[in-house]
C-alpha cells in the first residue's frame, strides 16, 4: 500500500509538473506571430518555432517511442526537430503556429494517457529530464526574442541602495559540491566534498552602476584588463558595452546583462580581483556552515518562486535590482544567486569523478572540451524544474547573447 501511494503520488507530481510548464510554454507561444516564430536571429540560435517544436519531438520520441514503443506520431517532423538533424540556419521552414501547437497537444495528450499506465520509478529520471528539457529550451526561446527586441522594455523596479558590505568572507573548510537528488542532471552527479581556502566573494552580481565605471575609465580600450584570447576576441568585435546595456539612471542597481566571459574577466582584473571558480560561487549560495549541510536553494528547501527571486519569466524581458529578494539570500548573505541573470565562473566544464552520462551521450559529456565555462545560478527566463545551486550551465567563452552577468571573488 504504501508502495502504490508512492507510485500515485509520483505520477501526480509530474502530472502538476508537466501542466504548470506547459501552461507557460504556450503562453509564450501565443504572444508570437508567424513572422517571429520563424525569425533567425543569430547564426548560433534557431528560431523559436523550432525550440517549441522540438520540445514535442522530444518528449514523443523518450517518452512514446522508447518507452511504449508507440510508432512516431508526426514522422514528417524528425528529421526537422531532431537535435542532430538539420543545420540551425535550414529550421526556418517550419510548420505553422496553428500546427504546431497541435503538435505539443496530441503528443502530451498521448504522454498523459502512457502516464497512467506506465510503472513510472523506473522511468523517474527521465521523467524528470524532459520537465527540465521544455524548460530549457523555453529560456532559450526567450533569449532568442530577446534578441528580435521582440520584448516590453525593461520595467523600473524600485529599490533601497546596496548598503551592505560588499563582499563576503567565506572561512576554509570542506563542502558537499554537486547532487544526488532525483532532479539532479548528469553533470551534477555526484555529490562530493570540496576543501576550500579562505576567499571573498562578491555579495552582489556586479550592477550596471559598477560596470559604467570600467566602461567609463576605458575598459574596452585598454588591453591590461584582458587575457590574450579576450583581447583579441575583442579586436574582432569591436564592442564597446555590454549586449543588453541600459543606459538608464533607473537600471543603475540591477545587473550587468549580456556580457561574454571575457569581459567579465577584464571588469574583474580592472577592480583588481578575479572571477570566482565553479566551487567558490557553489559554496557562497548553497553551504550553511551552523547546519553543516549543503542546501538546494540559497534560502533552503522552498521550491523557487517570486517571493525569493527573479524567475519563471515567460516573454517578457525583466530583471531586478540586485538587492530585491532578501528572503533569497543564501546562509553567508549572498544575494540574487538564483534567478535575475546567469553568472560566468573561472572553471571549465568538465564531469565530476563519477560521471555517467545520462540519458545520452551528447548531453553534457561531449562539451567536455575545454572550450566552454560553467555559468551558475540562473535567470529571469529559468523556470523553478531547472533552478538549483548545483545547477550546471555551459557557454564558449565568446558568447553575449544568452541572460548572463557576473559577480567578482578574491583570496
Amino acid at each position: 500500500m504504501i508502495l502504490e501511494l508512492s507510485k500515485s503520488s509520483l505520477k501526480d507530481y509530474f502530472i502538476r509538473g508537466f501542466q504548470e510548464c506547459r501552461a507557460q510554454t504556450l503562453e509564450l507561444l501565443d504572444s508570437l506571430d508567424e513572422e517571429t516564430f520563424r525569425c533567425l536571429a543569430h547564426p548560433d540560435f534557431s528560431p523559436v518555432g523550432w525550440h517549441l517544436g522540438h520540445i514535442a519531438y522530444t518528449e514523443s520520441l523518450w517518452l512514446l517511442e522508447r518507452g511504449a514503443n508507440y510508432k512516431p506520431m508526426f514522422p514528417q517532423y524528425r528529421k526537422l526537430y531532431a537535435a542532430d538533424g538539420l543545420p540551425k540556419s535550414e529550421r526556418v521552414q517550419l510548420p505553422s503556429i496553428e500546427e504546431t501547437r497541435y503538435y505539443l497537444d496530441a503528443v502530451r495528450e498521448k504522454v498523459l494517457d502512457y502516464l497512467k499506465v506506465v510503472d513510472i520509478e523506473p522511468q523517474d529520471r527521465l521523467w524528470r529530464f524532459l520537465l527540465q528539457h521544455e524548460s530549457q529550451h523555453c529560456e532559450t526561446a526567450c533569449i532568442v526574442l530577446k534578441l528580435i527586441n521582440y520584448q516590453n522594455p525593461l520595467p523600473v523596479v524600485s529599490t533601497s541602495p546596496l548598503t551592505l558590505s560588499p563582499e563576503i568572507k567565506i572561512r576554509a573548510g570542506e563542502f558537499e559540491m554537486g547532487s544526488n537528488s532525483a532532479n539532479a542532471l548528469d553533470n551534477e552527479r555526484a555529490a562530493h566534498k570540496v576543501y576550500l581556502d579562505t576567499y571573498f566573494i562578491d555579495r552582489y552580481p556586479i550592477t550596471s552602476r559598477k560596470y559604467r565605471e570600467f566602461m567609463e575609465s576605458g575598459g574596452y580600450q585598454k588591453a591590461q584588463y584582458w587575457s590574450d584570447a579576450g583581447w583579441k576576441w575583442l579586436q574582432t568585435e569591436q564592442i564597446k558595452q555590454p549586449l543588453y546595456w541600459c543606459d538608464d539612471g533607473a537600471c543603475e542597481n540591477h545587473p550587468v546583462m549580456g556580457v561574454s566571459y571575457y569581459e567579465a574577466e577584464a571588469y574583474a582584473k580592472f577592480v583588481g580581483k578575479r572571477l570566482p571558480t565553479e566551487a567558490e560561487w557553489e559554496k557562497a549560495a548553497r553551504w550553511d556552515e551552523q547546519a553543516n549541510c549543503s542546501r538546494t536553494y540559497p534560502w533552503g528547501e522552498e521550491q523557487p518562486t517570486q517571493e525569493f527571486c527573479n524567475c519563471a519569466a515567460t516573454n517578457i524581458f525583466q530583471i531586478t535590482p540586485v538587492n530585491a529578494y532578501p528572503k533569497g539570500q543564501s546562509a553567508y548573505g549572498m544575494y540574487d544567486a538564483l534567478g535575475n541573470v546567469w553568472e560566468w565562473t573561472n572553471s571549465w566544464f568538465d564531469g565530476y569523478k563519477e560521471f555517467e552520462y545520462y540519458p545520452y551521450i551528447g548531453y553534457s559529456q561531449v562539451y567536455f572540451d575545454n572550450k566552454h565555462k560553467v555559468l551558475k545560478g540562473s535567470s529571469w527566463a529559468t523556470r523553478p524544474a531547472s533552478m538549483r545551486t548545483s545547477f550546471r550551465n555551459w557557454y564558449y567563452p565568446y558568447v553575449r547573447q544568452i541572460f548572463a552577468g557576473f559577480r567578482c571573488a578574491s583570496d
